[in-house]
C-alpha cells in the first residue's frame, strides 16, 4: 500500500526544491499540492504532467489509484 509520505518523496525527488503537501490515507486516493519554481511559464496541464512524470507508471499501473493535484508557482503558493 502506498503512503502519502512515499508520494511526497517521489515528487520531491523528481522536482528538487518543490514544496509538497499530500493528503489522504486510504492507500488509494490522495490529493497533492505542489509548489515548484519550474512551473513558471507552464500551463496547468504541463505542470500536472511534470508531477505525474515523477510517479512513473504507478498511476497507469493502478498502484496509485487516484491523485488530485493543485500546482502553484512559488509566488502563487505564497499568495494562497
Amino acid at each position: 500500500m502506498i503512503s502519502k509520505e512515499q508520494i511526497q518523496q517521489w515528487i520531491q525527488e523528481g522536482l528538487p526544491g518543490a514544496e509538497v503537501v499530500v493528503r489522504g490515507d486510504d492507500g488509494a486516493h490522495f490529493e497533492a499540492e505542489v509548489a515548484y519554481a519550474g512551473f513558471e511559464g507552464k500551463s496547468m496541464v504541463q505542470q500536472h504532467q511534470m508531477v505525474y512524470a515523477t510517479l512513473g507508471d504507478r498511476v497507469t499501473s493502478g498502484e496509485l489509484h487516484a491523485l488530485g493535484l493543485k500546482t502553484y508557482t512559488p509566488d502563487e503558493w505564497a499568495r494562497r
